[in-house]
């Protein structure tokens, strides 16, 4: 399977590129030439996401290597606002258009959740790159469009703690129903318990760890790459594990991991950098097509009208309440960046993919639905690159647009 993958993206990478479109469309039509829908070659899916997934790890380590902390630390309570904000409020528009629809409360919060997050490795591919032309006294709308994301990796994986809950709740009296909440609210307070811990230890590390452990790697990786390449995998596999093991997100743990290592300065960066980019572009192919293999092309031309207005009364609705709170909670000397930061939130989380099938399995959403939810996120994503790009011609001044693009 992942030889075809490989063998099939070259063409289709190719194709877009002559067109001028991303390559990442091209890895999706792979995706879908090869899955369900196409040939269906592909027979082992989930292995394949998978391995998959390690291109999301890489991809977030690498933009964690590009972020130091003290740029994290200038944005963190915009970060922690933006997305409770954002996700309170389609949650609140979720269940108005529920209640006028007649569909059930359970269902409205999910789809409605599905819907609020964004896609971390989509939006990470388009800010690698364009953060060093950032001035660093000025709040820039890479580190505000990280942060939010991280934050919304975390709401995601708070989400799938309180899913079970959210199918009970669905089925309940009203006097369990309290005690569903009262249980919801305990998982809160330990994610919380959970992040302080997190950045207690990375704390830590930074102070005592990190500097030791790289002069090391460094020494012993003279005239032999693979000593230093293995030395930073392992790295930001045992950070992706303690904050598993915390019921944190990985993809925060490999963010973290990153930011842990700029902290050593620009040469280390560029150096791992050279080393775990190629990793990351092979493993990011193999995730692109992943996505491909859940589009089914015969019922998105079925229902073509009605999907592009579902797609663009998402992608709207989400511009727009980015900017809103970004315009309440942003400082008024960066409130230009709040375009920016609202068309890098504007499209879908690939990770609705998996919330909605195991929110079918569980019989919380019909077998439509679950098809809407898929084919509405991969129609945002499609979206996201003609959208990231007008707002960097709009917004970014011209030294730094060509970067950005």
């Amino acid at each position: 399977d992942i030889v075809t993958i490989g063998m099939l993206s070259l063409p289709c990478g190719w194709l877009c590129t002559t067109i001028g479109l991303p390559t990442m469309f091209g890895y999706i039509i792979c995706g879908v030439l090869l899955g369900p829908s196409g040939l269906n070659s592909i027979k082992s899916i989930v292995q394949v996401e998978t391995l998959g997934e390690f291109g999301v790890f890489f991809t977030l380590f690498l933009v964690g290597l590009e972020f130091s902390p003290e740029r994290l630390r200038k944005v963190w309570k915009i970060s922690l606002q933006g997305p409770c904000y954002m996700t309170v409020l389609m949650i609140a528009f979720g269940l108005l258009w529920g209640h006028l629809l007649q569909i059930r409360p359970t269902q409205s919060v999910f789809i409605s959740t599905c819907l609020s997050l964004s896609s971390t490795p989509l939006v990470s591919r388009f800010l690698a790159g364009s953060v060093r032309g950032d001035k660093e006294g000025d709040i820039d709308y890479s580190s505000v469009l990280l942060g939010m994301l991280v934050m919304q990796d975390v709401q995601l994986g708070l989400f799938i703690a309180v899913m079970p809950t959210l199918i009970q709740a669905g089925v309940s009296t009203y006097s369990s129903i309290f005690k569903e909440i009262l249980r919801i609210l305990i998982l809160i307070g330990q994610i919380l318990f959970s992040l302080a811990a997190v950045f207690l230890l990375c704390l830590v590390i930074k102070t005592y760890l990190i500097g030791p452990y790289y002069r090391k790697l460094h020494a012993e990786s003279k005239g032999n790459k693979e000593i230093l390449i293995l030395g930073i995998t392992a790295f930001i596999f045992l950070m992706l594990t303690i904050t598993e093991l915390l019921d944190v997100s990985m993809e925060l743990g490999c963010f973290l991991a990153g930011a842990l290592i700029s902290s050593q300065g620009h040469m280390v960066t560029e150096e791992i950098m050279s080393c775990i980019e190629p990793i990351r572009d092979f493993l990011a192919i193999i995730f692109f097509a992943s996505i491909g293999l859940h589009v089914f092309p015969t019922f998105v031309i079925y229902e073509l009208t009605v999907l592009l207005f579902l797609t663009l009364s998402v992608v709207i609705m989400k511009f727009v309440l980015a900017v809103l709170v970004l315009s309440l909670i942003l400082p008024k000397t960066s409130q230009y960046i709040k375009w920016i930061v609202s068309a890098g939130l504007a499209q879908v989380s690939e990770f609705s993919f998996v919330l909605g099938s195991r929110a079918r399995r569980a019989g919380i959403i019909s077998r439509e639905v679950y098809l809407l939810i898929l084919s509405v996120t991969t129609l945002s994503l499609l979206l996201a690159p003609a959208l990231w790009r007008a707002a960097i011609m709009k917004c970014v001044p011209r030294p730094e647009r060509r970067s950005s693009t």
